[in-house]
């Protein structure tokens, strides 16, 4: 049998569209990845954390109990640290917060005037820090916190389904999270969604 040129020209094509062929189908699951990916950020906000959906909304806060930071005081007295109750009897504002968080120092004047009011009580969790740097940070920052739960190793912060710090939760008088906020208050937060949030959870008392 007798092989001419024209059999060899078409024989090197088919193998480099094979080749070629074999080249797309390599990259087509890391396409169908990229794909799924990007849906999922756009379903979750467009990539925005602060509107990342929480599945604790609308049920009970996390029984909590951690100690308080150590020597912490408040007008002269040791603040405590959170008690399976802490989230009952009246509507609570909890700021998982940390001295080495940068954006928590920015929140820190929204926190206090929260706390002006006594219908809200708020209380804190201070995630992986250390007493003495959290200590400080309040006395620089002002301590809008009647209660602060030390979470030295962040165990309970995951139970709350903490993404990082800071984070903001409203909880109503029967212990129900009526808000999570991913993220830094600011100006705009507060009118839009903590100051709504607390309003509705201090009506359905």
């Amino acid at each position: 049998m007798t092989v001419t040129a024209n059999d060899k020209t078409d024989g090197n094509k088919s193998a480099t569209t094979s080749s070629r062929r074999r080249s797309v189908l390599v990259f087509v699951p890391l396409v169908v990845f990229l794909g799924l990916a990007a849906l999922f950020l756009i379903r979750l906000g467009a990539g925005d954390v602060s509107r990342i959906p929480s599945a604790l909304i609308g049920h009970p806060a996390p029984a909590t109990v951690l100690p308080g930071v150590a020597g912490l005081e408040r007008n002269g007295k040791p603040v405590p640290g959170l008690e399976a109750d802490s989230f009952k009897g009246a509507v609570t504002v909890l700021n998982v917060w940390a001295s080495w968080c940068v954006p928590c120092r920015d929140e820190a004047p929204l926190l206090l005037t929260v706390a002006r009011d006594p219908r809200v009580r708020i209380v804190g969790i201070n995630y992986k820090d250390s007493p003495e740097n959290a200590r400080r940070f309040l006395a620089r920052y002002g301590n809008p916190y009647a209660a602060n739960g030390a979470d030295l190793n962040g165990r309970a912060s995951i139970e709350w389904g903490v993404y990082g710090v800071p984070e903001t939760y409203v909880v109503d008088g029967k212990g129900i999270i009526r808000l999570k906020f991913v993220g830094p208050l600011d100006d705009r937060v507060l009118k839009v969604q903590l100051v709504p949030a607390i309003k509705a959870a201090q009506a359905d008392r």
